[in-house]
């Protein structure tokens, strides 16, 4: 178990549910995971505003239950209006954090021109000054569109010089990887938090088809090892909480400011891990 004391931050991240019965689930899982008291939850914006009244309808109801929520925003097809109005709105209701993406644009969006994460930051700071806490999204292997390592870097250093505060990273279980992002981020000047993104193993082929269409590496040993089990989501469960317990140790005790659990809308895989690095006592 992890040693550390130093405070770090923890946050969930939750998907806007689709029907009632999904809705009534999240909010179980919810409350199951505030009693933790995470620092915020995190909920997704579809692509291209896709499920924009599902997000502001899933940060609402989080944020009038007094847990911290942090909205998910994009541009996509959507206008500087649009954006403006849904930023006023967050900010009437007292919520203090977004995070703030480029986004993907849905099929059908023809040739519209995407919004890169750095403008959006400039034209939240534009319109509400400080009032957000910002959060931008990095990527230790690479963002799949990047072009280099060097690329990707300089895209996420003008988020933080737009005026990000701090980042979330996509998931990967290589911690050497996050570790040399972050030396590179200082590198070129990048001094913000970023907070690595963990996503616990509970079902390998959904993560394998996840993964291979984010970009987001399964090393090879892993892979083989839960190709091993097949059907048996046990052992597959079991392995996973080892494999990603001990890849969080090591983050935290190699200065890692915190994690950001991409929860999939289920409470128990994330209290798991929780309870296996007793992050209460970081707290």
């Amino acid at each position: 178990m992890s040693t550390i004391t130093d405070k770090k931050t923890f946050s969930c991240e939750f998907f806007p549910p689709k029907t009632q019965s999904a809705e009534e689930k999240l909010a179980i899982n919810w409350k199951k995971l505030n009693a933790k008291k995470p620092d915020f939850f995190s909920v997704t914006y579809g692509a291209g505003g896709s499920t924009r009244d599902h997000t502001l309808e899933t940060v609402s109801r989080i944020h009038n239950e007094g847990m911290p929520v942090a909205p998910h925003l994009s541009f996509g097809g959507d206008t500087a209006q649009t954006i403006e109005n849904l930023l006023n709105t967050y900010k009437d209701k007292g919520i203090k954090r977004v995070v703030a993406l480029r986004g993907d644009m849905p099929s059908g969006m023809g040739h519209a021109r995407l919004v890169y994460a750095n403008e959006l930051v400039a034209f939240i700071r534009e319109k509400t000054g400080d009032h957000f806490h910002i959060e931008v999204a990095a990527y230790p292997e690479t963002h799949p569109q990047s072009k280099s390592c060097g690329s990707d870097i300089a895209f996420l250093k003008k988020k933080f010089d737009a005026g990000a505060n701090s980042g979330i990273t996509q998931y990967f279980y290589n911690a050497d990887a996050y570790f040399h992002f972050i030396d590179r981020c200082q590198a070129a000047g990048i001094d913000q938090p970023i907070v690595p993104g963990i996503m616990p193993i509970s079902n390998y082929s959904s993560l394998a088809r996840f993964s291979d269409a984010c970009g987001a590496e399964i090393p090879r040993w892993i892979r083989k090892q839960l190709e091993s089990y097949a059907d048996d989501s046990a052992s597959i469960a079991a392995f996973g909480f080892e494999v990603v317990t001990e890849l969080c140790e090591r983050l935290l005790q190699g200065g890692a400011p915190g994690l950001h659990f991409y929860t999939m809308n289920r409470a128990k895989p994330t209290l798991t891990l929780w309870d296996n690095l007793n992050l209460d006592s970081l707290r």
